[in-house]
């Protein structure tokens, strides 16, 4: 479920700042609600294959890889960095993403878009989401 305020979307130099972050242990639902009002729901395997690490992201979108088998991961911890993001500890051992709030914002308003690009890359490279 996602609430959209025009203020934080159309300001890029907004800052958006979580209210209340919430783990939904057996749904693997990471939520977050944003003080403009918006609420984004992140499955697990979402932001693993969407973490902002170099593993994931390389260090241009051209490196950008597609990471199969996260189907079934789920979040083991969080832990706060600085006053700015969130260090996501996933289940499959992955730990080096750091969640600032202003990719979670990002990422949520373009989760559907990235979820389908996401799946059609699996299909291209002949991968599948539970290798």
């Amino acid at each position: 479920m996602t609430q959209n305020n025009s203020e934080t979307q159309n300001n890029p130099d907004a800052n958006p700042w979580p209210r209340e972050i919430r783990y939904k242990s057996a749904e693997k639902i990471l939520e977050v609600d944003f003080e403009d009002g918006c609420i984004f729901q992140y499955p697990a395997e979402f932001l693993r294959v969407e973490s902002p690490s170099a593993e994931v992201q390389g260090h241009n979108s051209a490196e950008k890889k597609t990471v199969p088998g996260c189907r079934h991961v789920g979040i083991s911890s969080m832990d706060p960095v600085g006053n700015y993001a969130i260090r996501i500890n996933f289940d499959d051992s992955h730990d080096t993403g750091i969640f600032s709030w202003r990719y979670l914002y990002e990422i949520g308003q373009t989760q559907d878009t990235l979820w389908s690009g996401y799946l059609a890359e699996l299909a291209r490279q002949g991968l599948s989401r539970d290798q």
